[in-house]
């Protein structure tokens, strides 16, 4: 086992392979792939009718593009020397990929919470592309390229700070930690204070129960159902549903003992397939409406399909051979508490999939209508939460020895994302002279 001072030593000598201050260039190589092409090879495997739908939403403006070209901005990162300090990656930590959920406890909790592409590799990719998203946002919103810089800047400084802070933690202590939504109040501005308190209630009332009266209406006989709008959610078919039976039991056996007998409390009403996101457009994604003691306790859970890693091309292959056993324990590793009813099943045409609750008091930031200020603090707590979830897998001794007391790191990557929001700005005009020219497809991005 080796001491904390080896571990430090480690982190410091990382800084002759890739110093700090390397990490501000970006300069695209001259294999860089096709941006458009990169996409295209994504939506191979994706739902045909749902394709241009994602491309309509990607296209809405540069920070929508951002969101749905996780696998572009992985070959860029890729294309980059790296540290080789390892942390369980989210794999696609921009703004919008961090939010409110509650604890098993009900606390309400602000983590990072979507891990498609959850994967081990180098803490700095999840650095870089938190950075970049804060600049894409920033200029977006009318920033000047200076507070644009600025809040990437508070970011990394969070992310730095809060890493060093748990290096001086012991195992359970950094196992342990989490941030209270509650505790954020005092973190922003008095100005914002009302309007967070505001989004925090409205999280706390996002619950199966609300869902239950936007997503379903009863029939003439008094039946429940979930409500047709295609394409965004459609009801399965009476074939589908034989089909959720027959795969139920193995999700079921993906959860711990206790939870299941939970889970048996419940009984099937409806399923239906459902769009989600920006990048995960086109992948297979259903709702199921389950009911416990009455028609008023409803269970709504989400059925999402996972597909390889987009970083899997460019780092060591997933040691899960089942891309939903994957996700999940990513998510499990990273987050301060976890989704009771997270777990995961193989699907027609041995598809894989994971499951967890559509709502349980989700919320995330409305990042468009951030002022320049709001955004630096939300900047900055996004910064504080990805360095917590790094501290669960990786070596924060060593990552902390890396970064320094300096703020060389801070600024170098502060300096890359303004640079690489440049790149996407390109990118998401490709794509708009793509579909201008009728190379790809987009629909209205509803």
């Amino acid at each position: 086992m080796t001491t904390p001072s080896e571990r430090a030593a480690r982190g410091r000598a990382a800084r002759k392979r890739v110093p700090r201050s390397s990490h501000g260039r970006w300069i695209p190589s001259s294999q860089r792939p096709d941006p458009i092409d990169v996409l295209e090879r994504e939506s191979a495997g994706r739902l045909p009718d749902l394709v241009p739908l994602r491309y309509g939403r990607m296209s809405a403006s540069p920070f929508a593009f951002l969101r749905g070209a996780a696998a572009v901005m992985a070959a860029d990162l890729a294309a980059q020397r790296h540290t080789g300090l390892t942390v369980q990656l989210c794999g696609d930590a921009h703004l919008l990929n961090f939010g409110v959920y509650a604890s098993p406890e009900r606390t309400l909790l602000f983590d990072v919470n979507d891990f498609d592409e959850t994967l081990p590799g180098p803490f700095e990719w999840d650095v870089k592309r938190l950075a970049a998203s804060i600049t894409v946002a920033a200029l977006q919103n009318g920033s000047s390229k200076a507070k644009a810089h600025r809040a990437a800047l508070v970011a990394t400084e969070a992310y730095r700070t809060a890493m060093r802070r748990l290096a001086g933690l012991g195992e359970l202590a950094v196992w342990y930690e989490r941030i209270a939504a509650d505790d954020l109040v005092p973190l922003v501005r008095r100005d914002d204070r009302a309007r967070l308190v505001h989004r925090l209630a409205g999280a706390r009332r996002r619950t199966s129960l609300q869902v239950l009266t936007k997503l379903t209406e009863t029939d003439a006989t008094g039946a429940r159902h979930i409500v047709d709008d295609p394409p965004l959610l459609e009801r399965a078919t009476d074939l589908d549903r034989v089909t959720f039976g027959k795969i139920f039991n193995d999700y079921r056996s993906s959860l711990a003992e206790e939870r299941r007998v939970l889970l048996d409390r419940y009984h099937f009403v409806d399923a239906a397939r459902k769009v989600v996101g920006v990048g995960s457009v086109g992948t297979r994604c259903f709702v199921l409406l389950l009911e416990g003691r009455d028609d008023g306790d409803p269970l709504i859970l989400q059925i999402k399909e996972a597909g390889k890693s987009a970083l899997e091309e460019y780092l060591p292959a997933s040691t899960f051979t089942h891309q939903g056993h994957r996700v999940v324990s990513g998510q499990r590793l990273t987050q301060a508490a976890s989704d009771i009813f997270l777990g995961w099943m193989t699907g027609p045409e041995q598809r894989h999939f994971y499951w967890r609750q559509l709502r349980d008091m989700k919320g995330s930031a409305e990042v468009e209508s951030m002022s320049p200020a709001l955004l630096r603090d939300y900047a900055a707590l996004c910064g504080r939460a990805l360095a917590r979830a790094h501290a669960r897998s990786g070596d924060r001794i060593g990552i902390a020895a890396y970064l320094g007391g300096s703020d060389v790191f801070d600024r170098a990557v502060a300096d890359f994302a303004l640079a690489y929001a440049g790149q996407n700005a390109d990118d998401y005009a490709a794509l708009g002279g793509a579909i201008a020219a009728g190379m790809v497809a987009a629909a209205p991005g509803a």
